[in-house]
């Protein structure tokens, strides 16, 4: 394996011609010079200084690998740059996460890079939780936007990076034609008791908090239909086919009720999940600052 520092001293020796020219420009001695261009002809098995009268020149093989040693360089340092945590942000943040926290987080994001840090690019995927986690532990993301509830705890003690981004209240939406039930989420549960329940078809976090609060109501429910799109969800309930969870605030469409659940509350929690030290990467530092400032 090369040693890439050796390389400046070749180049150098192509460009100035002397030992002693070399050694100036470097700061160093020619002992050191000419030690260095030694282990680095060792390093590549051939010769790359030959005697030029009381001087030395570059063998061809000198000269070919001086002519890459330019570009190499280049690269090292471009590397070393981008991976600098106080340089410039550049480059491309590859971002996994749920629909909803693209939505509500990283589009203003987006924006505000391409307007203030238009060096930095993200390449967004939608992906559910499990899905996004695998992609983060293979290196096929950067980042990943996640969630779980309350009463679906995910992320304690993971061995990534795991930090809070926002948290929601959820509720519970129904059918126009049902009443409107009163009390704990444990009692407006029992009233739909008799009712098809629906759930995220690629997640199962929501899933476990509907069996969870049925169990505590006395009931098993009936899971007949699996969403992911939250507007197919609210489709599916208008259609009269089941009751199912949707977060406070979002807009109701026609032939949806809606109340929100305590008694236990339910509250979906959005965090950020990087690999250990990988925060340090400039632009992803600096997407990371954005989503949390």
């Amino acid at each position: 394996m090369v040693e890439t520092r050796r390389l400046r001293f070749l180049t150098e020796l192509a460009r100035r011609g002397s030992m002693r020219a070399v050694a100036d420009v470097l700061h160093t001695t020619t002992s050191t010079v000419s030690q260095q261009i030694a282990a680095l002809a060792r390093e590549v098995g051939t010769p790359l200084v030959e005697p030029d009268g009381r001087r030395v020149r570059l063998t061809p093989a000198g000269r070919r690998l001086a002519g890459h040693a330019d570009g190499i360089l280049a690269a090292v340092e471009a590397a070393r740059l981008d991976l600098d945590p106080a340089a410039v942000p550049a480059g491309v943040v590859r971002v996994a996460g749920f629909a909803t926290g693209i939505q509500a987080s990283l589009l203003a994001v987006a924006r505000t890079l391409a307007a203030d840090h238009p060096q930095v690019r993200l390449r967004i995927l939608e992906h559910e939780p499990d899905e996004a986690l695998a992609l983060l532990s293979t290196d096929g993301c950067d980042l990943v936007l996640a969630y779980d509830f309350t009463l679906a705890p995910a992320f304690v003690g993971a061995p990534q990076q795991v930090t809070p981004l926002w948290a929601r209240p959820w509720g519970l939406a129904f059918p126009r034609s049902a009443p409107v039930p009163a009390g704990d989420a444990v009692t407006i549960f029992r009233a739909f008791r008799g009712y098809e329940w629906i759930v995220n078809s690629r997640g199962a976090a929501d899933e476990q908090v509907v069996r969870t609060i049925a169990s505590m109501a006395g009931f098993l429910p009936d899971v007949t239909h699996r969403a992911d799109s939250l507007d197919l969800l609210q489709d599916l309930i208008a259609a009269g086919l089941g009751v199912g969870l949707l977060p406070v605030g979002l807009p109701l469409r026609d032939g949806v009720r809606f109340v929100p659940l305590h008694g236990p509350e339910v509250v979906m929690r959005a965090y950020t999940i990087t690999r250990g030290g990988r925060d340090v990467w400039a632009p992803l530092a600096l997407v990371l600052d954005l989503l949390h400032g």
